[in-house]
């Protein structure tokens, strides 16, 4: 099993929101407790969720439209171990470098094996991150991986978890095979530690994550879900690429990396293999470094 070492003690490790002034003085506003008793909160920051991916002008989104259940999710992982749970029979696959958690899930519990090892099969189901974690930039097998998952029926989580910090990627949601898309505010915005996300399904299919986010069976975390919407009224999905951008491609000509299009990180050569995470590619996040916050 490759699991990745603990690298947080390096300078440009993990991935994290960055240090903006104006989200962080947004979150130290108070919320209050009132929201507790607003029984359709959770439903309208839902929808306002996805109408706000909606307004992206540095990213394209295709067929976004077809998924019209949402549910509200602590982050990204609560419903990724809805997705396992639905497809506990298959066989897991993702693409060396994916986000360490489900390695972590799979190894003990489930048959699992990177896509990188052997073709897809039918009984297999796919988790894939746009932007791909080990890089910010869609994977460069990111549409064959798809397609073949069409050919065989496959199923296939989409983790959308960077988006609010990318540009120039296109979500082509429109694959039949796609039965997840997953969203989280963690990564463009300092409210990891709230977990804020949603998952998006063309079809109820009554899961846990379904049954609590119904009414009258209401057990979602509006106080979070009140936090997510004040962030999503002040702030669009290009704010922190924006304002940014230029910070990353003066950092990324300081270390002498490639600039992803995914504003916290740079992409570097061998010198920078520390960082590896079993890929040709050595992936550094600035986040630490880019905000404007002191």
């Amino acid at each position: 099993m490759n699991i990745p070492k603990n690298m947080n003690n390096l300078d440009f490790s993990a991935a994290a929101s960055i240090k903006d002034k104006d989200t962080i003085e947004l979150l130290k506003s108070s919320v209050s407790t009132d929201v507790l008793f607003n029984e359709s909160l959770v439903e309208e920051f839902l929808t306002n969720y996805v109408n706000w991916i909606n307004t992206t002008k540095n990213n394209q989104f295709v067929g976004l439209e077809k998924y019209q259940y949402s549910c509200f999710s602590a982050g990204t992982s609560e419903s990724f171990d809805k997705f396992y749970m639905k497809n506990a029979t298959k066989r897991f696959r993702c693409f060396r470098g994916e986000y360490i958690y489900h390695k972590l899930a799979w190894r003990d519990k489930f048959n699992w094996c990177y896509v990188d090892d052997e073709p897809i099969a039918e009984n297999d189901a796919v988790v894939v991150s746009l932007p791909f974690s080990d890089t910010g930039n869609k994977h460069i097998s990111h549409t064959d991986l798809l397609e073949e998952c069409e050919k065989l029926n496959v199923p296939v989580l989409i983790d959308c978890c960077y988006f609010g910090t990318c540009a120039d990627i296109e979500f082509d949601l429109t694959y039949n095979c796609i039965t997840d898309v997953t969203f989280s505010l963690s990564k463009a915005f300092p409210v990891a530690y709230a977990r804020i996300g949603m998952r998006l399904t063309k079809e109820d299919n009554d899961d846990t994550l379904f049954v609590y986010n119904k009414p009258g069976l209401v057990y979602t975390n509006r106080l979070t879900a009140s936090l997510g919407q004040r962030f999503i009224e002040n702030f669009t999905p290009d704010y922190i690429f924006d304002k940014y951008r230029e910070h990353q491609l003066e950092f990324c000509n300081k270390t002498d990396t490639v600039a992803s299009n995914t504003v916290m990180f740079g992409l570097g050569d061998d010198r920078y293999k520390q960082y590896n995470r079993g890929t040709d590619t050595n992936r550094l996040s600035f986040h630490r470094y880019l905000g404007d916050c002191e």
